[in-house]
């Protein structure tokens, strides 16, 4: 199957530091790839380099069989990156409901097409319906986590990119997201394609849960990778565990 998103020998630099070294991911249609390592490794760093947050110093990003590694960062999610960055990066003066149609306004998403997306989000999170009103800086973490992946998913987006879902949302929650990600492995977009999922996550059991694939990240390079079945005990204890 052909690659959605594949990364080539792609480096990055912060600040005059290198971060990433010669990086190499595949991604294909429909399947749910965790990219995993302890902090500080690159992990957030290769997500900036997908969406554009960071330039790439060498390599090359390609999504949907073109490069996109030279393009604006307005121009990646119109072609369909979704992003879900760590701190969830909500409107905490906005409204639940002003959060979700906002990324309905600004994908020129109206009329039917909007209300079926908006129908879909509410059956996914349902407590993002009853908090319509409700200002999105005083929901919990994981009422938070939830508006952020449902105003994600409003954009209709090839690839959701998740930056820490899990990162302090009590167990409940996590299982709620959890359940999610399998149900949008089965989805489709309103073009009938699939939805292909990034993951950056820590923790270990939840990958093993909701992903296919796994690649594994040390000092800004791919040290493992292969089948979710292939992220045993002893590979979290050489390259995950701190």
């Amino acid at each position: 199957m052909n690659a959605l998103l594949q990364l080539s020998a792609v480096e990055a630099d912060i600040a005059g530091s290198r971060i990433l070294r010669g990086v190499d991911l595949v991604i294909r249609p429909g399947e749910v790839v965790a990219l995993m390592g302890r902090n500080g490794v690159g992990k957030t760093t290769t997500l900036k380099a997908i969406t554009g947050v960071l330039p790439v110093r060498a390599g090359a990003i390609e999504f949907n069989g073109e490069r996109i590694d030279r393009l604006p960062i307005d121009e990646r999610a119109r072609r369909g990156l979704g992003y879900v960055p760590q701190g969830r990066d909500i409107f905490p003066h906005l409204t639940v409901e002003e959060n979700l149609r906002l990324a309905l306004v600004v994908h020129g998403r109206q009329g039917a097409d909007a209300a079926e997306a908006l129908a879909r989000v509410h059956g996914l999170f349902p407590v993002l319906r009853e908090m319509l009103g409700r200002k999105g800086g005083v929901l919990s973490g994981g009422q938070q986590q939830q508006l952020a992946i449902g105003r994600a998913l409003l954009t209709d987006p090839r690839l959701l990119i998740l930056d820490e879902p899990t990162e302090g949302i009590q167990p409940s929650i996590i299982e709620q997201i959890g359940d999610t990600l399998r149900t949008l492995k089965t989805a489709r977009r309103a073009d009938g394609s699939p939805l292909s999922i990034l993951l950056v996550e820590q923790y270990v059991d939840f990958c093993r849960d909701v992903a296919d694939r796994f690649y594994a990240l040390d000092r800004g390079a791919v040290v493992a990778a292969g089948a979710i079945a292939d992220l045993t005990d002893e590979v979290v204890r050489v390259h995950l565990q701190v």
